[in-house]
């Protein structure tokens, strides 16, 4: 039986040793998952809202000690940990006081009289595909909105998180989930692909990079089955000449720095008038040197290492591309030096369309910096991308505001604060950012029948 370790990328120790499932526990979990589905499908959505409210909180009660496990595992600050925590709870009270609601059937008017109605229906067991970097929150989109509608999850976790895995299990365990209904599985890639295949799993939802996407996608096409893919983003910050310079600024920070730059949201191409470029600079490139780095259990940590030595390896190789095609560093830019896999805060100009990083997503705290010299120019750059996840605005001017929400090319649109999500908000984007939504009433839709009642 093949194993893998867990480590601490604070300090690069191993933390713990996990075993591999083989081919016949999978298959076991798979049946159970199945057989669950009759039977779960068929509950009272009032009594499937009441498994998410244990499932809440049984979370609640432990919010402290899973925060740690994420610390020690994938380097989010404490703080941070248990901020996405809170919002795992928040998610499953959403849905346990509003799929009762959602899942009304909807009536249509039809010509020629009678009546019409669709109802939203499960579908059967979901294939979930997690990783790393909000490894709670991430499983509970996907999650509470299927148990609420009645489907059975089966979920293969990134290695990197595994006692976090673990962790989410014991939780559905003791919150009194039924066998099948939430399953982790410790599976390989070959493993998992094969399941895509199994006529019993009816969905795939994967939260991934593009690689991943591609190839999962592909594999979901083949089986004829409905995936939603949540892949990369390189999202823009645009900050107009009449914006509040300093809330832009501040929130710069946040949005280049929230774990550890590891996110598709959050601003990564800014976009900045040049009326306003010194101003902002100056005070974001300040704002990033205060921000403290270090221990995720520490109290004062705002920003931890980066999840892997693999992932300091790759974004280094990043930066060392973008200056190889011409861009400059105006801050940072090199591993911190000492234990753990720490990356500062990194500013990056002169990243030309010919430059390979212009494309590409940072998956770390490093910022590309462009000048612009209208609206116009900077909605252009902003869509110059192969991504198209969520973007901000910073301005005060209305009709930009109407014009970004017209004319931006991503899935989501904030004004005047960075991307943040919330359980009642739909979560997703287009082209190369992936397929399908998560969260609010669209989330609850993608893995069902929408299943038409026509009477004459």
């Amino acid at each position: 039986m093949s194993t893998f370790t867990t480590v601490n990328p604070a300090t690069g120790e191993e933390l713990a040793t996990f075993a591999m499932m083989d081919d016949d526990q999978i298959e076991g979990i798979v049946h159970d998952a199945d057989r669950q589905y009759r039977t779960w499908s068929a509950q009272p959505i009032a009594d499937r809202v009441a498994m998410l409210r244990k499932i809440a909180n049984v979370y609640r009660e432990r919010i402290h000690d899973l925060a740690r496990d994420v610390s020690l595992e994938m380097g989010k600050p404490l703080a941070a940990a248990v901020g996405e925590l809170n919002f795992v709870v928040a998610i499953y009270e959403y849905y346990a006081e509003n799929a009762e609601a959602m899942l009304q059937d909807e009536s249509i008017p039809v010509e020629g009289g009678g009546t019409a109605a669709i109802r939203t229906a499960p579908i059967g067991t979901i294939l979930g595909i997690m990783p790393w970097n909000f490894p709670h929150y991430q499983v509970a989109r996907l999650v509470a909105p299927n148990l609420a509608l009645g489907n059975t999850v089966i979920l293969k976790h990134a290695t990197v998180c595994a006692q976090t895995a673990v962790n989410i299990q014991q939780i559905m365990d003791d919150a009194g989930a039924p066998e099948g209904l939430y399953t982790n599985i410790f599976a390989s890639h070959e493993q998992t692909e094969k399941l895509i295949f199994d006529d019993r799993i009816k969905g795939v939802s994967l939260t991934g990079s593009e690689r991943a996407g591609e190839r999962i996608g592909a594999l979901a096409g083949q089986a004829i089955k409905p995936v939603v893919l949540e892949l990369g983003g390189s999202d823009p910050f645009i900050v107009t000449a009449d914006a509040d310079i300093e809330l832009a600024a501040r929130d710069a920070v946040f949005a280049r720095c929230n774990n550890a730059g590891q996110q598709c949201t959050g601003g990564k191409r800014f976009i900045i008038d040049e009326t306003v470029y010194d101003e902002f600079m100056e005070r974001f490139i300040q704002g990033l040197k205060e921000v403290v780095v270090g221990d995720p259990l520490a109290a004062d940590t705002v920003m931890g290492p980066l999840s892997s030595q693999a992932a300091l390896k790759d974004l280094q190789a990043q930066v060392d591309t973008a200056l190889e095609d011409g861009a400059t560093t105006l801050l940072g830019g090199k591993p911190v030096e000492g234990e753990g896999y720490y990356y500062p805060p990194t500013v990056l100009t002169g990243v030309e369309r010919d430059n390979r990083a212009y494309y590409q997503e940072f998956f770390g705290p490093v910022a590309m910096v462009f000048k612009v010299r209208s609206f116009d120019e900077a909605i252009e750059l902003a869509n110059d991308s192969p991504f198209g996840l969520s973007s901000a605005i910073y301005t005060q001017d209305d009709a930009k505001v109407a014009q970004a929400y017209d004319e931006l090319e991503t899935g989501m649109v904030y004004i005047n604060t960075p991307s943040k999500s919330a359980a009642e908000l739909p979560f997703g984007g287009v082209k190369r950012s992936g397929v399908g939504r998560e969260l609010g009433t669209l989330g609850i839709e993608e893995f069902a029948n929408k299943k038409l009642l026509r009477c004459p």
